[in-house]
């Protein structure tokens, strides 16, 4: 198989200005909703792309958790590489992909950590496991192997049973949208394209991109 040959023509859906909302948060629950209901696999994941103090570019995979007019929330290790990335430049980009849909979703802003009430209130939402898990892994760090996880994770689940508290090296991050782009596959690679930008008055400026 000659991997230049695999080709897939969308025709699945359109996205027209009449159509669409003219706030971009709408849009994208909409979105979001559909990706549930139809249910596309993992449809909660996104990709995080960040920029270090070297200008070197890195992406992830991570789950949002939540979204309101505020922004979008993750929660993840502050110690992190991503973490140590966001520390120095604040600003950040994120990708949805629902193959099953065609649909694509980018959204750029600013990155703020959100309040230690909410990171309190979803970590003591998480499985136990998963919470044990926050403690046990030093994320990004270089380790021997996976036996250092399975002992941390024995060590910190006898000192805190069935409480542990949040560690203070993780917690939410919430990315304030200033820019979004709503990509929906069409035939023909004539696909439609919608950039929202925010305006200085808060509105959003909808336009058509090439795509």
């Amino acid at each position: 198989m000659n991997i230049a040959d695999l080709r897939k023509s969308y025709e699945k859906a359109e996205l027209s200005e009449s159509a669409s909302h003219a706030d971009p948060m709408r849009q994208f629950e909409q979105w979001l909703q559909e990706a549930i209901q139809g249910e596309v696999p993992e449809p909660n994941a996104m990709t995080l792309a960040t920029v270090g103090s070297d200008l070197r570019p890195s992406t992830r995979i991570v789950l949002v958790k939540g979204f309101d007019e505020r922004g979008i929330v993750w929660y993840t290790n502050y110690a992190s590489r991503k973490g140590q990335e966001l520390a120095g430049n604040p600003f950040a980009a994120l990708q949805f992909h629902w193959v099953e849909l065609e649909r694509v979703v980018r959204i750029e802003g600013v990155v703020e950590k959100v309040s230690d009430e909410e990171s309190d209130a979803y970590f003591h939402s998480r499985p136990l496991d998963s919470r044990i898990g926050a403690w046990a892994s030093p994320q990004s760090e270089v380790i021997d192997s996976r036996a250092v996880l399975v002992t941390n994770a024995a060590k910190f689940g006898a000192k805190f049973l069935l409480q542990p508290p949040r560690p203070p090296h993780w917690g939410g991050y919430r990315l304030k949208p200033d820019n979004w782009q709503f990509w929906q596959g069409r035939k023909s690679r004539l696909h439609d394209r919608l950039r929202y930008t925010l305006r200085g008055d808060g509105g959003w400026l909808r336009e058509r991109l090439a795509p």
